[in-house]
């Protein structure tokens, strides 16, 4: 192992409990050990038992599993009410414990106005009848209970309802009870979920959320009295030597409703600032904390929480280090962290540990591997939550997000496996087969690894002389680091494994081709739109790959993901971007996490970059083109460079069936987690 990281493999302890290593593997939404968000109600979750396991050995220090609700989203029961789950915990955490991990549980109060609610629940929620039928399933109004009235975050037309000093009592006394059941099957310690990210108890702690007038609300020890209680409760029923974690946002990130603060930004704090932020902390740990598990921002700022690849590395750890100085209990920084700069922190004494979390879902063995001086076979995570947490939504819509999805998170577009092992796994082939893939793009690569990795005999064609497909535009942007990284790490999986692979030779005719199985993966063409003076434009694919002259004044035609992130690219590169798009809002495809998108919309909107929604273009012409707005008002707008970003077709050159099959863009257009997915489907049955 590389001396720089040597400082993450040295001991520290969380009250008595000593952790091995300074690397935590942070909660995740979807990896509960009590699988609450399924219809059948709070069961001991085995795929996440595998989840945690094989990380445990693979050298994690502590690990601590995603939220558990205190009661059942569905059905209502309280976790307390459910010994056989903690009997089966015990049993779990004599086999976690056998690996020199540790592991904390992390209990939530709820989520109050940051409640997901989805665009199905949105309208039963809303009308009397059905909320009161849904009741016994699902309680919508338990869920968004909330410090005072106030919006949903997911859908502002929806009112949260006031919690009562009754429920607060009862949600205390669910943590002591719940706590003392981990206690007594062998977990390490608790986490409390959470003065952090917007959630209920930093909505109570939060003034700008917090407009109550009795003991919960007011003054400052008012607004944090429910976690402190909280704490108090579990300390008494457990002891005060078990450990109690706090996850904590040290500032809020908020210039107000679903209004976040950009990194460097100058503006005022709504929500808790850093003059509050030191004196809670102290209090916190004053009233029984024993660790810190922080980072920054809520819903309404959620790329702090949940860093998309626009943010920064280590976007968190000068807030955290800070905040360090005001207790004496171990701080842990999470939030997109670097290995190397986190191990530099920790052996400054900035930090006590290196917070991790989706990493972990893309490679298990990422730590194993560093360990090991092997860095260059790490699977980049590259930060686009379509996998694990693809909350969305857009304009007048709710959490968009599909049901399955918001039932199975925590999964990994670039991982397959994570949390679906039963779908996707890979076994020996019944018999060994040659197959030939067309395509070298990610999801021809993905095919040509799995069926290799399976015992087929692969050869892999490309007509290009470089591997990655579209891919490789993609990944083109400044902030692209780790879609390049991951490129790297697919052209050297491949070269690894006994595949055959024919550069510069495209296939035209699949019938020439001596194969039992044929993959196909030749990607999608750009579209084209029928208005005068399109030949003018430049092309999404043309401007990432640096193929043309780009003027100064460049208005972006289509206002989707790439469009956005071609926007966003040019105005880091100093130049006057401007989006035109159709639709009422930026990004409306259903699956892009609003911490990316919420990103782009309030850099855009902070920056005063020019948004033209609801409008259609009409031409381009020599020095601008002509939009049409929603109201029918036709206008020119000033442009040296016109850039299409409208979207693709398919274009498979062949059709599926008999032995041909058909993966990725090919298909159907998708992002990285369809092409990467349905590679699997297809190469685990051949």
């Amino acid at each position: 192992m590389d001396k720089k990281y040597e400082a993450l493999f040295t001991p520290w302890k969380i009250g008595d409990v000593e952790i091995k290593n300074r690397i935590v593997m942070c909660p995740m939404g979807g990896t509960s050990l009590f699988g609450w968000f399924e219809l059948g109600g709070c069961h001991f979750d085995k795929e996440a038992a595998k989840l945690f396991i094989r990380r445990a050995n693979n050298n994690v220090g502590l690990i601590i599993p995603g939220i558990a609700p205190l009661r059942d989203t569905f059905w209502g029961k309280w976790l307390w009410q459910n010994p056989k789950m903690f009997e089966e915990l015990k049993c779990f955490m004599d086999e976690i414990h056998k690996t020199g991990a540790k592991l904390f549980i992390q209990l939530t109060a709820g989520m109050g106005r940051s409640w997901a609610i989805t665009e199905l629940v949105a309208p039963l929620h809303k009308n009397k009848f059905t909320r009161a039928l849904l009741k016994p399933i699902l309680d919508t109004s338990h869920e968004l209970a909330s410090p005072s009235p106030q919006p949903s975050r997911w859908a502002h037309d929806i009112e949260c309802p006031e919690m009562t000093v009754e429920q607060i009592e009862e949600i205390i006394e669910a943590f002591a009870k719940t706590a003392k059941l981990c206690k007594d099957a062998g977990v390490d310690g608790v986490e409390v979920h959470a003065v952090h990210e917007g959630y209920l108890l930093d909505q109570f702690a939060i003034e700008f959320f917090n407009k109550r007038t009795d003991e919960y609300g007011g003054s400052f020890e008012n607004r944090y009295r429910f976690a402190a209680e909280v704490v108090k409760a579990i300390k008494e029923a457990c002891g005060s030597d078990f450990p109690v974690s706090l996850r904590y946002s040290v500032e809020s990130k908020m210039k107000g409703f679903c209004k976040g603060a950009m990194p460097g930004e100058d503006y005022t704090e709504v929500g808790r600032n850093m003059e509050e932020s030191e004196k809670a902390a102290r209090y916190l740990q004053d009233a029984g904390y024993d660790m810190l598990n922080a980072d920054n921002g809520t819903y309404d700022s959620w790329y702090w929480a949940h860093p998309p690849m626009y943010m920064p590395e280590n976007c968190n750890l000068e807030d955290v280090a800070h905040i360090k100085k005001f207790v004496d209990i171990p701080v842990v920084c999470a939030g997109r962290m670097d290995a190397e700069a986190g191990a530099r922190a920790v052996a400054e004494g900035k930090i006590d540990a290196v917070g991790v979390a989706r990493q972990f879902l893309t490679d298990p063995e990422w730590i194993t591997k560093l360990i090991e001086d092997r860095l260059e076979d790490i699977k980049p995570c590259i930060c686009c939550h379509a996998g694990c947490f693809n909350f969305s939504s857009s304009k007048g819509h709710a959490n968009t997000q599909d049901l399955t999805d918001t039932m199975g998170l925590a999964r990994c577009a670039l991982n397959p496996e994570t949390m679906q092992s039963k779908k996707y796994h890979l076994e020996p082939a019944k018999k060994v087969k040659n197959i030939a893939v067309i395509g070298g793009g990610i999801g021809g690569m993905e095919a040509a690894i799995v069926c290799a990795k399976r015992g087929h005999k692969v050869t892999l064609y490309e007509k290009t002389d470089a591997l990655g497909g579209v891919f490789v535009a993609a990944a083109a942007p400044s902030f692209k680091e780790k879609d390049r990284a991951l490129i790297a790490w697919y052209i050297r999986e491949v070269a690894k494994l006994p595949i055959e692979v024919k550069m510069n030779t495209e296939i035209t005719d699949i019938k020439a081709l001596d194969a039992d199985e044929i993959i196909v993966a030749t990607g999608a063409t750009a579209k084209r739109i029928p208005v005068k003076g399109a030949d003018k434009a430049v092309e999404a694919v043309d401007y990432l790959l640096g193929r043309a002259p780009i003027g100064e004044k460049v208005v972006v035609i289509g206002g989707g993901l790439t469009g956005c992130e071609i926007a966003y690219e040019l105005f880091l590169r100093g130049k006057k971007p401007a989006v035109v798009e159709m639709q009422d809002d930026l990004i409306t495809t259903p699956g892009v996490c609003l911490a990316n998108t919420s990103y782009l919309r309030d850099c855009f909107e902070t920056n005063n970059l020019p948004v033209h929604l609801e409008t259609s273009l009409q031409e381009i012409k020599e020095g601008a083109v002509t939009l049409k707005d929603k109201d029918g008002k036709v206008f020119d707008l000033e442009a040296d460079t016109v850039i299409l970003s409208v979207g693709y077709n398919p274009a498979p050159i062949a059709k599926k069936g008999g032995k041909v099959h058909v993966i990725g863009d090919a298909a159907a257009v998708g992002n990285l987690r369809t092409v990467i997915w349905g590679a699997w489907d297809v190469a685990m049955k051949l």
